[in-house]
């Protein structure tokens, strides 16, 4: 063993202070640098499962027509119209069913209506006053036309334009506004709302200013609407 002096014993202690600084150092950061990870993976987690949640969120189907309960049904994403119906309470004894495509995917803001037995006979019989012949339940202006087998509103609104007066959207109701192409109960409330707020509209290009009213559903309503 080598004798070392007192300032050798001090040189030597202060390398041992290093060294272990060193190591106290290492040790602690790579605690810590674990604790990030683990907190970043905890967030991961935690954004995953709210992404999990948003694709449960619900959508809002206006239903009326020959169901036991008219109105609006609460619903999850990607549900059909049998989902919706069977929330309406199930069909009428007089509804016309034959034509509906109970598996057709809904989308938020719909409006469903189910016509009955007599009022399907009856559009047949003034389809056929009207062309002179026959037409089948395939018909683009039946109650029954789209894929999904409803009387959509954009439909209801064509083949009503000249018996209804143009909507005038800065007096309609709520349930005028859902007549409209498009416009459902979310989107008419939010009409009502903008007028009760801001005022009457000024010209109907005003009402893209409500939100979700954007170009191409302005398109498909300009020509119901008006302010006269």
């Amino acid at each position: 063993m080598y004798n070392l002096n007192q300032k050798q014993k001090i040189i030597v202690g202060i390398l041992i202070f290093i060294v272990a600084g060193f190591l106290f150092y290492y040790v602690y950061a790579r605690g810590n640098n674990t604790e990030e990870i683990e907190l970043q993976n905890t967030v991961e987690t935690e954004e995953k499962t709210e992404d999990e949640e948003y694709s449960d969120e619900v959508i809002l189907i206006h239903v009326s027509g020959a169901v036991n309960k008219e109105g609006i049904v609460e619903l999850k994403i990607n549900s059909r119209i049998a989902d919706a119906i069977e929330q309406a309470g199930g069909f009428r004894e007089d509804a016309s069913t034959e034509d509906i495509n109970l598996a057709y995917k809904l989308e938020d803001g719909m409006k469903i209506y189910i016509p009955t037995k007599q009022e399907k006979e009856q559009q047949k019989q003034q389809q056929n006053q009207e062309q002179g012949k026959n037409q089948n339940s395939d018909n683009t202006e039946n109650y029954v036309t789209t894929s999904s087998g409803i009387f959509t509103d954009e439909q209801n609104s064509n083949a009503n334009q000249e018996q209804n007066p143009k909507v005038n959207i800065n007096t309609a109701t709520q349930t005028q506004l859902e007549t409209l192409p498009g416009i459902g109960p979310a989107t008419a409330s939010k009409i009502l709302e903008y007028r009760k707020e801001k005022g009457k509209f000024n010209s109907i290009e005003d009402i893209k200013e409500v939100s979700g009213i954007g170009d191409a559903k302005f398109e498909k309503i300009k020509d119901y609407i008006t302010i006269k």
